[in-house]
């Protein structure tokens, strides 16, 4: 079996390019940034450094990879592994003379030669690759060129072509290992490739909600602007196997031309099923008008977009639509779902797309759709042309934009999308949309320049367990605010004032102070360390509490970030629960201590636990040393500007009280938090009481009635 060092060694120009640190061997393996320290120091076979830089030790890639694979170690899977190890040395082939789009476009042709010649181009001379390829390619219209183009041919040309068999034979298909050099194209800095392309996950979402899986076979599926052709490839990965349908595409770069062309044809797309052209015109005399249209709008900066130029070229594009045909178009929010100057130009065009029932679905996107284009905000439209005595007068309209961009989220979305068409662009009384309403197209066309987003929520919403069980909500915790009068009326008639009894300390008798990190080399204390928490491995629901540095400084209320019992025994195999009494301190955002008097919680790191030694002698209490640990860090508090405070933790001096007095101050802390807790509980079902409230008045799912004592 061949190694992964021994096949890097075909194709490594230089030993530096394959040193990578302990940030790169977390992306690669999939894992945590600290997860590659902690297997460094358990691990007694994991790879040494070979360099250091900066400070930073340097590993040899190679043998980081085969350590992986050896022992299974990380979230990659090994042909991802392998994958990764070869992407990695084309960062060493970037020089002054192959700058990253030669280094993609002479990677991508060789991927496609191996696919269209079904045979490896290593092994050869570079003369005998260029040959092969102009027999391919006589016309130059895919490859040709991008293979003369790569510099110092002799060296770097065999290489690249091995670098080329090995992605192939990593990869389950030649259009995976292509996928995989597109997919990094951003980290070797072709931005030219990535910089107007949609997210992943956008770009799916897309292929998704257009029906290319429901088109007939023999379709014909149009994507104008391709840019790189992620779409075009989605589209075609979502279209069912054997589908038989003829692709178009059109950009205004020859060389993106070239390398959708080389993008479809090693997915198995025939040369009399493709026809990408130069320009923004689509050949449809040639094909016939498309039944499925998808095209993302090329971006331009607000300052500069005018609305109606950008209604003026979906129009444009909803010209190659037939009777039947659909439309996706994701544009700038702005000309599309915002509101628009009543009754001007770009208000009136906007509108007339609700004519004749054309306009079907209208979807406000989150921030983030464009990774290069933070701040660009996007919305799709999804329009066709229905015969009259089809057409229902319907537009469903979904507001997206307050949702995190996450694969779920868009599925929902897709779904929704793929009932209403199903549906024939009607209501379904089976099915109520999830996350958008439907509403006549009418009332949008009798409102000059107003948005084109929902107005209240969806039906739906209200038949939710969350909204149906409201009421009962509210009941128990009116019930739980009367029981905890009841407690605060008891305890008064049970207790008398709180009086903690101090007085100034005698000048003779004074204070022995020591520090935390004394008493942990005094085994009075012992330190625990804090788990590194995955953010998306919080809930609500989970099994065990998680104290974050939130929790402990009190920003979010302790035990409303929870982890499943599943996920936390799985996934952090060696993680600890606190045990009742244990002091949890952070230094990170600022000085926060909190004693956890029941235990089974989860530490999240950069907060960590200090434990009592059972044994210690004298004895430790928690709440004395948390009280003298807030108030020593009171002193020493990070000043405006600086990284942390002008102390750690460990050097914070308290008084290191007897037992005697340790015990008083204790039994006065322990009063104070009895009666806070009894304050905190009051005040906890208050806010819940005043937030499930608001929230169904706010949707529209409560009243309220009058109250007895309005009663006339």
């Amino acid at each position: 079996m061949t190694t992964a060092r021994e096949t890097a060694s075909l194709i490594l120009p230089e030993l530096p390019a394959w040193r990578i640190t302990y940030s790169e061997i977390a992306a690669l393996a999939q894992v945590q940034r600290p997860v590659p320290t902690t297997w460094s120091r358990r691990h007694p076979d994991f790879p040494a450094p070979i360099a250091h830089e900066d400070g930073r030790p340097l590993f040899d890639a190679r043998t980081v990879v085969d350590w992986l694979t050896a022992t299974g170690h990380g979230n990659a899977d090994p042909r991802h592994l392998r994958a990764e190890l070869a992407l990695h040395t084309l960062s060493a082939w970037r020089t002054p003379s192959l700058s990253a789009s030669v280094l993609v476009g002479a990677l991508t042709a060789l991927i496609c030669l191996r696919q269209q010649l079904d045979t490896a181009v290593s092994g050869q001379s570079w003369d005998s690759v260029l040959d092969r390829a102009a027999g391919l390619d006589s016309e130059d219209t895919f490859l040709l060129s991008e293979l003369r183009a790569v510099p110092d041919p002799d060296r770097t040309g065999p290489a690249l072509a091995a670098l080329a068999d090995e992605l192939t034979e990593a990869a389950y298909t030649p259009a995976e290992a292509f996928d995989w050099v597109l997919e990094a194209r951003r980290r070797l800095g072709s931005h030219d490739l990535a910089a107007d392309e949609p997210t992943p996950a956008v770009v799916r979402a897309l292929a998704a909600l257009s029906g290319v899986d429901s088109l007939d076979e023999g379709s014909v599926i149009a994507t104008p602007h391709a840019g790189a052709g992620d779409l075009l490839a989605a589209l075609h990965t979502q279209a069912p196997e054997g589908s038989a349908h003829t692709y178009l595409a059109t950009d205004p770069d020859p060389a993106r031309v070239r390398l959708i062309r080389r993008r479809m044809l090693v997915r198995g797309v025939y040369e009399f099923q493709l026809d990408v052209t130069e320009g923004d015109d689509l050949s449809a005399d040639d094909w016939g008008y498309p039944n499925l249209l998808v095209c993302v709008l090329p971006y331009e900066a607000a300052e500069t977009r005018s609305p109606q130029a950008v209604l003026e070229r979906i129009q444009t594009l909803t010209d190659y639509l037939d009777t039947g045909s659909t439309a996706v178009i994701l544009g700038p929010a702005d000309v599309l779902v915002r509101p628009l100057p009543r009754h001007g130009e770009a208000d009136r065009l906007r509108r007339s797309f609700l004519q004749e029932s054309f306009l079907k679905v209208a979807i406000s996107l989150p921030d983030g759709a464009f990774a290069y284009r933070p701040g660009y905000r996007t919305a799709v439209w999804v329009l066709s042309r229905t015969p009259e005595a089809q057409r229902a007068g319907l537009v469903l309209l979904s507001d997206f934009s307050a949702q995190p961009l996450t694969e779920p989220v868009l599925d929902t979305l897709a779904e929704d999308i793929a009932i209403w068409r199903a549906s024939g662009w009607r209501k379904d009384l089976r099915h109520e949309p999830r996350n958008a309403v439907i509403v006549p197209a009418k009332d949008l066309d009798d409102r000059p320049g107003a948005a084109f987003t929902t107005q209240h929520r969806p039906s739906a919403t209200r038949y939710t367990r969350s909204v149906i069980e409201r009421p009962a909500r509210i009941s128990d915790l009116e019930q739980r605010l009367t029981e905890l009068h009841e407690q605060a009326r008891h305890r008064a008639n049970l207790r008398e004032a709180l009086r903690a009894q101090a007085v100034l300390r005698p000048e003779d008798q004074a204070v022995r102070r020591t520090t935390v990190r004394r008493l942990l080399a005094e085994r009075r204390l012992r330190r625990r360390p804090g788990h590194r928490i995955a953010a998306e491995h919080l809930t609500a629901e989970g099994h065990y509490p998680v104290l974050t540095p939130d929790e402990i400084l009190d920003a979010t209320r302790r035990g409303s970030r929870r982890i499943d019992r599943g996920v936390l025994l799985t996934a952090y195999e060696h993680a600890q629960f606190t045990e009742p009494g244990d002091i949890v301190v952070t230094a990170n955002p600022r000085f926060g201590v909190y004693v956890d008097e029941e235990g089974v919680s989860v530490v999240a790191a950069p907060a960590r636990i200090l434990r009592v030694h059972p044994d210690a002698d004298p004895p430790v209490r928690p709440r004395v040393v948390a009280a003298l640990l807030r108030a020593a860090a009171s002193e020493y508090a990070r000043t405006s500007g600086a990284v942390r405070a002008s102390r750690r933790i460990e050097d914070l001096l308290i008084p290191d009280l007897s037992q005697d007095e340790a015990e008083r101050f204790d039994a006065v802390l322990a009063e104070i938090e009895s009666r806070a807790a009894l304050l905190r509980e009051q005040s906890v079902a208050l806010d819940d009481l005043a937030r499930v409230t608001a929230a169904g008045i706010a949707d529209g799912t409560l009243t309220i009635q009058n109250l007895p004592e309005t009663n006339d």
